[in-house]
């Protein structure tokens, strides 16, 4: 039996690519790729701070030495230009940027090569928990406050990137507040956007340019009333980025997933390579809790993984349907292990994890993103259903 709150406000924040730590998210990960380009089997934990007009890159790599610490300013000055940094405190062509990434540990590195036991398969990177999740709240099968506070700033740096909204800078943060009733979303209580913006405009002229944006997003009938629509609400956000504030990889692990709908497990994604179960893991429970959704076995699903540093299988296994399921969790469990191999490297090859595709990632979200319009997101797609029956 389910059992709900009668209504209540549930709130999930986002920011945007422009935002200090995920300049930083959107850095690493793009020194993944370039690593993953030059040998899928690279190892990468590559970790970045920002701060007025310097970057700082830190951690361990193991990969071929055509990838050079010249090669890796470069794709991190790219980063910065992409995301739209020329000003001043921040610029992508005056940067200081300081490489110090060092050789993976042959003790870290031992684990995942030769891994334990008879078969000596292929070990996790570390040890750990990991979630997936998905429910109905929306298309994507994605809690609905995570999914529309990032929907509201890929709209604006799109308008923002290609000159409609040009005055907008790149740093930006949003928040939607949901009324649930008996578990369902009904409208939005309140909407907080806080975003960068040139010198010279008034707070009343932002909240004229950015709330149509947010009007489109919102679904209709949705909409909060005006006096819960708070548009830049200290009056002025011209000083941004890490100008403002300092940025670290890894600092934003919620708005990387569920926007606290579900639990997260600790561990960043971004800058790691696809052998760091915190990351591969973490995209095969999504995937696994989306098909068990998609194929009408539950309405919504948490899916927990754990592991061990050097070996192969999961330690376990753990799926929650709570109180929805068409069937029993522990079958689910069953089904689920027979048609996905949750080895680290079966992992990896099921999802095609490989490959230079984690820059996109880096922002808006790892989960509830179109496989083939915005990156590879493989982990996103809904192809297992069948396999789940058949399974059951």
């Amino acid at each position: 039996m389910i059992h709900f709150m009668n209504e209540y406000i549930f709130t999930s924040e986002s920011v945007s690519e422009g935002h200090p730590d995920k300049i930083c998210d959107r850095v690493s990960d793009s020194i993944v790729d370039l690593f993953l380009e030059a040998d899928p089997e690279a190892r990468v934990a590559a970790e970045t701070m920002a701060f007025t007009d310097t970057l700082v890159i830190a951690g361990e790599t193991r990969g071929p030495d055509s990838v050079t610490p010249e090669k890796i300013e470069a794709v991190a000055r790219q980063a910065v230009k992409d995301i739209g940094y020329a000003q001043d405190g921040f610029h992508h062509e005056t940067l200081d940027i300081q490489v110090k990434l060092v050789q993976q540990s042959p003790d870290i590195a031992q684990g995942v090569d030769i891994g334990r036991g008879v078969d000596k398969e292929e070990g996790a990177g570390d040890q750990g928990i990991m979630f997936g999740y998905a429910c109905r709240e929306t298309d994507a099968l994605m809690p609905a406050a995570i999914h529309h506070s990032h929907a509201i700033l890929r709209k604006l740096a799109q308008l923002r990137h290609d000159g409609t909204l040009g005055v907008l800078g790149p740093d930006a943060k949003s928040q939607v507040s949901l009324v649930y009733k008996d578990g369902t979303p009904l409208k939005t209580s309140s909407i907080v956007l806080s975003t960068q913006h040139d010198d010279g405009l008034s707070q009343a002229d932002i909240y004229d340019l950015v709330k149509p944006v947010i009007e489109e997003i919102i679904p209709d009938g949705w909409m909060c009333s005006d006096d819960e629509l708070y548009i830049n609400p200290t009056g002025r956000f011209v000083i941004g980025g890490p100008v403002g504030d300092c940025g670290l990889t890894g600092r934003k692990i919620i708005v990387d997933t569920y926007g606290g709908a579900a639990p997260h497990g600790g561990g960043a994604f971004s800058g790691k390579d696809p052998t760091k179960v915190d990351r591969s893991a973490a995209y095969a429970a999504r995937y696994l809790a989306k098909n068990v959704v998609a194929a009408n076995l539950a309405d919504k699903c948490t899916i927990q993984l754990s592991y061990a540093i050097g070996v192969s299988k999961p330690i376990s296994v753990y799926v929650d349907t709570h109180g929805t399921g068409k069937a029993d969790s522990v079958a689910l469990s069953s089904a689920i292990q027979k048609c996905f191999d949750l080895s680290p490297r079966g992992i990896r090859t099921h999802l095609g994890l490989n490959k230079p595709i984690y820059t996109p990632s880096s922002s808006y979200g790892h989960f509830g993103r179109t496989p083939t319009n915005e990156g590879h997101f493989s982990w996103e797609k809904t192809d297992l259903i069948d396999a789940l029956h058949n399974a059951l």
